[in-house]
């Protein structure tokens, strides 16, 4: 081989991946020999057989060359290569293809096992660019790359260590490689590369030296490379034991963005892990994540920032600190411009935040003064705007809606329309947070009277249906202040064709929370004696008998419920008896929930009505629950305990009486026979 200058400078080969390529360098291939190791590449290397060689660029033989001159030429000729390598666009398919198909993968894996520092360079600089590919990605993960990569982590070279970070970070897309990163305990190494001095994060680059702008640019690819690793859920937790926590938050006080995005990014990802929530709040992560949602210019940042806060704020404490550092204001703020619009993963973490921090009824308050209620409702307006977007705002009308006078808000923007066109989507989020829009609005009257008239109680029964539990189950749950409002509910439900038998096969579900909302449903459809007639021929009875031996608290309150109002027709009464549904009832008044205390109470009086009822009660010891029920501050408990109680003694009186009066008649025909 033959280059333009014999000795090619390279001395500038570690200062920066990129300096060290030179620009003008002529490779002259000698013709082969008989005996060179070139010519005795097999056939296979010099591409596919099959491929057109009129359709194949210049590029692409030239490419292949230079790899030829990576496996036979000594440390200069494989250096100059691989700098002539970098020279090409390595992201093109072609030209990745070229280098793929005569083994240029395997050869730039192996380089990474040398000791030449620049050999290594220049192998790292060509797989930094190679590794954008998917492809490319997973076959560096099956050739052992991950190992040789986490290696060459320890070399004191700082350019090596960055580029080895961002080749870690394109490889680590790959979820087989995120994998052997842990395995090869390559995340520790990467958290070490963190910590950095706090002066040189918050001073300008152009303030700092070149040894100090290397710091910097080591944590920024170590940052990049834990934003890929960190998609497993595995590797989260491997960061945090690692001590990642806090070397996070003191990145996301730096004044350069290149760290904080990210770094943030990062965060993002790890918020999915409850235990790495809490951490965040300890932190004080908080502060620095609301202050970064201003940034304007960065709208990737905005997003993560908001993506983390729509994660974090299940915690009560963290949607305090949202709202303590200001956060609220920039969150309608974002979803107030028109521009976030345009970016639909933007809006969606916005308005995912906003649903999470109104949870707290602090937070409504200031939403209220923000009018946020109007701003969402106009991104229902768009009917083609993304589904995340929609579920989220739905989700954070819900929780504004809890308030009364935002029910009036939205009706008078025009808000219950879009609501109920949202039924008939199809995306599962949606439809779970949609009916228990409708049911806040159900509790309003005029809001109620709206519903009606669009036909939107049919299409929450149509719900019903729905291969979801979650849907299922809010479904049914919305329909209970639908039913318990609307005009003339037993008509309307008599309408739903086929609905008062999908509502009563409900009760074979597995799921206890579709049961407990299925039971408070038809605990308003049985206070219609004419439902009540139907869903009983549907076998509405032996159904909730079978339902008695629950230990789920949520569904004993509302189980018992509806076996109260189901006694009203016809032998319901003592069929409940029969089926043995009483001695557990029985049992739940010894529960420590006030609710289940009250539900049982009129169910038990319910069933009391029945003598047979009556003797079961008694004989379970349901006396002592009664009496200490009826010395309770909850009125309507009280009412269903003394009303059993005067139930179980009247049939105890009439007992005593008709055996009084067998004894006094029986007692006369002794005398008689005397």
């Amino acid at each position: 081989m033959k280059t333009e200058a014999s000795d090619v400078s390279i001395e500038g080969i570690g200062d920066d991946h990129n300096k060290y390529i030179p620009r003008e360098v002529i490779i002259e291939e000698q013709p082969d020999s008989e005996g060179s190791s070139v010519s005795g590449s097999s056939s296979d290397e010099e591409g596919p057989s099959e491929r057109p060689k009129s359709d194949i660029p210049a590029e692409y033989w030239h490419i292949q060359k230079l790899v030829k001159y990576l496996k036979t030429g000594n440390q200069t000729a494989t250096v100059v290569a691989l700098c002539c390598l970098k020279d090409h666009d390595l992201t093109t398919e072609i030209n990745q293809l070229a280098i793929q198909e005569i083994g240029g993968l395997e050869l730039l894996i192996n380089l990474l096992e040398t000791k030449d520092l620049k050999c290594k360079l220049g192998a790292l600089s060509v797989l930094t660019e190679l590794s954008q590919n998917q492809d490319i990605r997973r076959c560096i993960a099956n050739l052992g790359g991950i190992n040789l990569l986490v290696k060459n982590l320890t070399e004191p070279a700082r350019d090596l260590q960055i580029l080895v970070a961002e080749t870690i970070y394109n490889v680590a897309q790959v979820k087989k490689a995120r994998k052997h990163i842990r395995q090869c305990n390559g995340i520790p190494k990467l958290v070490d590369f963190l910590d950095c001095n706090e002066t040189y994060l918050k001073t300008p680059k152009e303030q700092l030296v070149e040894n100090d702008i290397e710091l910097v640019d080591i944590v920024k690819a170590a940052a990049r490379a834990l934003w890929s690793v960190s998609k497993s859920k595995k590797n989260v937790q491997v960061m945090m034991k690692s001590g990642s926590v806090p070397l996070l938050a003191k990145l996301l006080r730096s004044v350069h963005m290149d760290v904080v995005i990210p770094t943030i990014g990062t965060i993002s990802q790890c918020a999915n892990d409850p235990s790495y929530q809490l951490a965040i709040q300890t932190e004080g992560m908080i502060r620095d994540i609301v202050r970064h949602l201003s940034a304007d210019e960065y709208p990737e940042l905005r997003r993560f920032c908001a993506e983390t806060i729509f994660k974090c704020c299940e915690k009560a404490a963290s949607r305090d600190m949202v709202r303590q550092a200001g956060g609220l204001d920039p969150l309608v703020n974002m979803a107030r411009d028109p521009k976030t619009k345009e970016d639909k993963p933007l809006l969606a973490a916005v308005t995912g935040a906003i649903w999470k921090t109104a949870i707290s009824s602090e937070n409504v308050e200031r939403f209220d003064q923000l009018k946020t209620v109007e701003v969402l409702v106009k991104l229902l307006e768009n009917v083609e705007e993304d589904e995340r977007v929609l579920s989220n705002v739905v989700g954070a009308l819900g929780e504004c809606l809890k308030f009364e006078h935002n029910r009036s808000t939205l009706r008078r923007a025009d808000g219950i329309p879009h609501l109920v066109n949202l039924l008939n989507y199809t995306y599962p989020p949606l439809l779970e947070n949609v009916p228990m829009v409708l049911r806040e609005c159900a509790e309003d009257p005029d809001s109620m009277r709206v519903i009606e008239q669009l036909d939107g109680v049919r299409l929450i029964w149509s719900l019903l249906r729905n291969d979801s539990t979650k849907v299922q189950a809010n479904a049914a749950w919305s329909l209970v202040p639908c039913i318990r409002n609307a005009i003339d509910s037993g008509e309307m439900v008599r309408c739903f064709v086929g609905g008062l038998e999908i509502i009563v096969n409900l009760l074979k579900s597995p799921d206890p929370h579709v049961l407990a909302c299925v039971c408070a449903a038809i605990s308003e459809v049985a206070k219609d004696i004419e439902n009540l007639a139907v869903i009983t021929d549907y076998g509405v009875v032996p159904m909730l008998a079978n339902l008695v031996e629950t230990e789920d608290v949520e569904l004993r309150q509302h189980l018992a419920s509806a076996i109260a109002y189901c006694c009203a027709w016809g032998s319901n009464c003592k069929m409940f008896g029969r089926l043995g549904a009483i001695t557990p009832l029985v049992q739940y008044m010894a529960d420590n929930n006030t609710e289940v205390h009250r539900t049982t109470a009129l169910a038990l009086f319910h069933l009391s009505k029945n003598p047979f009822n009556c003797i079961t009660m008694h004989e379970s010891g349901v006396v002592p629950f009664l009496l200490k029920a009826v010395s309770s501050t909850d009125w309507k408990l009280q009412e269903a305990a003394a009303g059993c109680l005067a139930n179980i003694r009247k049939l105890a009186l009439e007992a005593e009486t008709v055996h009084l009066i067998r004894n006094k008649s029986e007692s006369e025909e002794e005398d008689d026979e005397d």
